[in-house]
């Protein structure tokens, strides 16, 4: 019996490795002014060995826009800027456990409200939000808070939108394209955007 836990134990943990490598030129279905503002090269994100997804992070950051908000690992981005695009090659988990189905998205800089509601979910409020790649096609948009969160809740057709958790990373430890494990569930890729070192959560679960 302490043999089959221990067997099964390591099979789950397995289950849950994700690993990196690269991947060629952005999908050919994008409109033009999203896939001209990506990399010409992605990065894959592989699970328990099996193709996870694919990302392009945007080449070049838009001119900076300064603002006021306080807790913002990003605060020369403009709200809803267009950061990026993933394809989903399978059934995927946001923090929230929200599941959304394999698909191309858009992925848009945004950060939530101080309004209370989202106290101890991260010390910065900034994060990637998914949008359906077919329903936001200008890549030239800075969609603001609200219309952005809507368009997201297609993605997991619940109330939340689904979101990507991010914080600029300490260039002294930064390894470009690198995924690594935080703690007990949160799986991390280091990326550059717009030559920005940044730590995306890619998988893991919140408690708050």
């Amino acid at each position: 019996m302490r043999k089959f836990f221990l067997i099964t134990l390591t099979a789950a943990l397995y289950a849950q490795e994700y690993k990196s490598s690269a991947v060629g030129a952005p999908p050919s279905e994008l409109n033009a002014s999203v896939s001209g503002l990506l990399e010409k090269q992605g990065i894959q994100i592989q699970k328990d060995g099996k193709v996870l997804s694919e990302i392009w992070f945007r080449a070049e950051l838009p001119a900076p826009k300064p603002t006021t908000e306080g807790s913002l690992t990003m605060p020369n981005v403009p709200h809803g800027t267009l950061m990026g695009v993933m394809k989903v090659h399978q059934s995927y988990s946001d923090r929230r456990g929200q599941t959304f189905k394999a698909g191309l998205y858009t992925l848009r800089y945004s950060y939530y409200p101080e309004n209370g509601d989202h106290q101890g979910a991260a010390p910065q409020r900034d994060f990637l939000v998914l949008s359906p790649a077919d329903a936001d096609t200008d890549g030239a948009a800075f969609p603001e808070f609200k219309p952005l969160m809507e368009q997201s809740k297609k993605v997991s057709n619940t109330p939340h939108p689904c979101v990507f958790s991010i914080r600029k990373e300490d260039p002294k430890i930064f390894k470009d394209n690198h995924v690594e494990k935080e703690g007990e569930q949160d799986w991390l890729l280091m990326r550059k955007i717009g030559g920005v070192p940044v730590t995306m959560v890619i998988a893991g679960k919140v408690e708050a």
